[in-house]
Order: structure tokens, then C-alpha cells, then sequence
């Protein structure tokens, strides 16, 4: 773990998927605010033999690819027909999962890269963590060399803690084309939202059981664990804390990543770690078909085939690189 502190507040990332997290920042006022999440089970001796992502899943963090070549039960029209790879089953690839390295950064920042095993059509990464030292807020740059040409979907993978209290968080999510929910069901026994519904307004979104939910109103009574797939997302996510008195706002470069995925971790899931006790949001701006792998979002999908991207065509001769932030501001 290494860690940074400026005027607006102080930050940690550790090695293992280049995780950043715990962040305070500190508003103009003095006070303090935490908005990222950090998992329950971090410091528990049981936690030790977990996935590398969950072992100490944190804050925010890169992913390349993101999510994982599985076998789903899926509604039609969904079906892994794009191209696929040794490790595509990784969850979130091995940049969520295995010990990055520190190198040289400029003062004020940290740098951190990972080396990609031979069979993956990414050679490494780079991640770069830069407090903005005239704000409470940190700019991000992350860079994918590709070993070979392959088409590969991207993401980046924010994780917001949510309150206690129900409804006491409100999304603020910029323009977006339309929103998706899951073509399937991400936790037996925890859906939320009607399968593979396509509707206008978060403030609407169909429910499994019938109606609809305010699915900007946060958390949710009850257990759930499911997502929702903004797509043609314009590149701005705010989260209001009412209660504590901030925004957290995320920002993105849109033509990196086209749609913006929801991950709703509402106490969803009662086997171990999760044990019926997460609680966030992840935030996740993305170039994929939800997290449903490589071989279905680099092949033809209801989201590629709507006219937003599901995969980057990447190349070996010019690196893909992109710049994004989280902030804070008083509400």
C-alpha cells in the first residue's frame, strides 16, 4: 500500500488490482467525506483465499477485459459468437486480480503496471493516480498496449458506498440513449429488475416481479444483486449524499467508453464474503455488454447492434489511453 495526502484530502492504492482505497476528501468548508466503498471482509482472516478482485476489493480500479467469458442461461438474441482467448474467463482479467508494480511517477502522483501472461492479446497496462492539488479530486490515466489485434471490451470500475438508510443517496446521471437491464440473472433468488427490458428513465425501471422502481433513489429495501446498462451515456455520473451533505461526481471520456454500467449491491448475495452485507454502487464506465465477456461483446449483441460500441478494436502499433475523475463537491 502506498499512500498520498494533499490539501483536499489523502488516498491509498495498494498492488493488488491497483485498487485505490480508503480516499477521504476534504471540502472547502472542513469537512470531510468519504464516498468510495470498501469491502466488509478486508481484514478477516477467511478473506485471504479469495479471488484476487474480491480478496480486497476497494474503492476504484481498471479492468482489462471486463467481466468474464461464462456460461449463462441468457434471453435470445445474446450469444458468445465474438472472439475469445485463454484467460477470458478471468473475472474483470487479470488487471483486477493480480499484484500490479510501482513505478516512476511525478511527485504528487502514484504510477503502477502489470504484465499480461503470454496468451492474452494484452501485452500490459499502466495506471497512473494524480490528486488535483486545487480541488478535492483525482485524475486517473489508464493505458492498454495490446499484444496483438483483437477487438476487447474495457471498463473502468468506481465502487460508491451506499448509506444505511434507505433512499438517503440520489444518482444524477448525465445523458444517456436508453437504459438495459440484464439479459439473465446475476444472483439466483436476489433479481430486482425485469429481464432484458429496454426503458427510458432510471426513475421507471421495470421490476422482475412487476411495476416499477425509482432505481435513482438509493439503497433499496430489501436484497438485491443485479445491473443495469446505461447506454450511450454522455460521460458524467453524480451521486447526492443528502444526508452528509456532498456530491461525488465522475467524469469519463464517452467515446472511450459509450455506456455506463450499474452495479447494484444491495445486500443481494448470503454466501461468504458478501454475507447478506454489502452495500454500493459500482459505477462503471464501460466499452462491453454488460459483464457478460469477451466472446459476446466483441460479437454482434442487442447493444452493438442498438449502434453503441461493445468492444475496442485495439492494436499493438498505438496504445489506448484515457483520462477520467472523481470528485467532490458540497451539495
Amino acid at each position: 500500500m502506498r499512500a498520498l495526502a494533499w490539501d483536499f484530502g489523502c488516498l491509498g492504492a495498494q498492488r493488488l488490482g491497483a485498487m485505490l482505497g480508503p480516499v477521504s476528501f476534504v471540502l472547502p468548508d472542513g469537512k470531510q467525506c468519504a464516498p468510495l466503498h470498501v469491502a466488509p471482509w478486508t481484514f478477516e482472516p477467511e478473506a485471504r483465499v479469495l479471488p484476487g478482485v474480491l480478496r480486497r476489493l476497494r474503492g476504484e480500479w481498471p479492468c482489462a477485459h471486463f467481466g468474464l467469458d461464462a456460461t449463462r442461461a441468457l434471453s435470445p438474441g445474446w450469444s458468445a459468437t465474438g472472439e475469445t482467448f485463454p484467460g477470458a474467463d478471468v473475472p474483470h482479467g487479470p488487471a483486477s486480480n493480480e499484484e500490479w508494480r510501482w513505478i516512476d511517477a511525478a511527485d504528487g502522483s502514484l504510477a503502477l503496471r502489470l504484465d499480461y501472461p503470454d496468451g492474452h492479446p494484452v501485452r500490459f497496462v499502466e495506471r497512473t493516480i494524480t490528486p488535483d492539488p486545487k480541488a478535492p479530486a483525482i485524475d486517473f490515466e489508464f493505458r492498454v498496449h495490446a499484444r496483438r489485434a483483437c477487438r476487447l471490451p474495457l471498463g473502468l470500475h468506481p465502487t460508491f458506498r451506499l448509506p444505511d438508510e434507505v433512499g438517503a443517496l440520489n444518482l444524477e446521471p448525465g445523458a444517456f440513449g436508453h437504459v438495459r437491464s440484464y439479459p439473465g440473472t446475476q444472483e439466483p433468488g436476489a433479481a430486482l429488475f425485469a429481464e432484458d427490458a429496454r426503458f427510458a428513465r432510471l426513475e421507471a425501471a421495470p421490476l422482475r416481479a412487476g411495476g416499477t422502481i425509482d432505481a435513482t433513489s438509493l439503497p433499496f429495501e430489501g436484497a438485491f444483486e443485479d445491473l443495469l446498462q446505461l447506454v450511450a451515456a454522455e460521460g458524467t455520473m453524480a451521486l447526492r449524499y443528502r444526508r452528509e451533505g456532498f456530491r461525488a461526481t465522475l467524469t469519463w471520456n464517452a467515446a472511450h467508453f459509450p455506456s455506463l454500467l450499474l452495479w447494484f449491491s444491495n445486500r443481494g448475495r448470503r454466501y461468504y464474503p458478501w454475507s447478506g452485507r454489502n452495500l454500493c454502487l459500482g459505477v462503471e464506465p464501460v466499452c462491453s455488454a454488460f459483464d457478460l465477456g469477451p466472446a459476446l461483446a466483441s460479437g454482434p449483441n442487442p447493444i452493438a447492434d442498438s449502434g453503441t460500441p461493445t468492444a475496442h478494436n485495439l492494436t499493438p502499433d498505438a496504445p489506448f489511453a484515457t483520462r477520467y475523475r472523481i470528485g467532490v463537491s458540497p451539495d
